[in-house]
Order: C-alpha cells, then sequence, then structure tokens
C-alpha cells in the first residue's frame, strides 16, 4: 500500500515563504514524475510545479520566480519552496506520483492547506 504524506502547509502572510514536503512510503519504485497541484475553493485543481526522475522541472507561468520544486530519489519525497508568496497562492496543495513498476501508477496525497493573509 502506497501513502503519500504531506506536511509544512499554515497561514503565512504575503511575501512570506513555506515549504511543503511530502513523502510516499510503501512499496514504490521507478518514479517517473513528481509534482505539486493546488486547487482554490470554487476552481478546478491546476498543476503548480512537477519534476521528472531525470530532474527535468515544469512550472505554472503564476509561480515561476517564486516556488522550486526539488527531490530526493533516494528518500522518495518532493519538496515545494514557496517564496514571495501571495493571497492568490492559498489553496489545498496535493502532492502526485507517476511511475511504473510493472504496471503504471498514479498516486495523490491527501492535501494540505496553504493561506496567504495578513
Amino acid at each position: 500500500q502506497v501513502q503519500l504524506v504531506e506536511s509544512g502547509g499554515g497561514l503565512v502572510q504575503p511575501g512570506g515563504s513555506l515549504r511543503l514536503s511530502c513523502a510516499a512510503s510503501g512499496s514504490i519504485f521507478n518514479i517517473f514524475t513528481m509534482a505539486w497541484y493546488r486547487q482554490a475553493p470554487g476552481e478546478q485543481r491546476e498543476l503548480v510545479a512537477a519534476i521528472t526522475d531525470g530532474g527535468n522541472t515544469n512550472y505554472a507561468d503564476s509561480v515561476k520566480g517564486r516556488f522550486t520544486i526539488s527531490r530526493d530519489n533516494a528518500k522518495n519525497t518532493v519538496s515545494l519552496q514557496m517564496n514571495s508568496l501571495k493571497p492568490e497562492d492559498t489553496a489545498v496543495y496535493y502532492c502526485r506520483i507517476r511511475g511504473s513498476y510493472y504496471n503504471w501508477y498514479d498516486y495523490w496525497g491527501q492535501g494540505t492547506q496553504v493561506t496567504v493573509s495578513s
């Protein structure tokens, strides 16, 4: 049974920083892509940032230059460093991993709330 456990969310003032972490536990091999998504109230879930096993990254235009995604392949973890946070970054942030080991797999975390407010 694979589980994704996210941590690091919370309340922060505009201009502040937060670091989200996601750890995959269980029998998990060959993770190709690790990513962070977010969903604000009344909005669709959107991709924030993704990183491949080779280290290639992709960011939403709205977070480029402010957020940095990183991963530790040995520990099966992915992190999201969020700087210069804005109120519009307020959302539930979800971790997602995709890969293949005999079969393709696609797992989501339970989500962690990020609130940017003064």
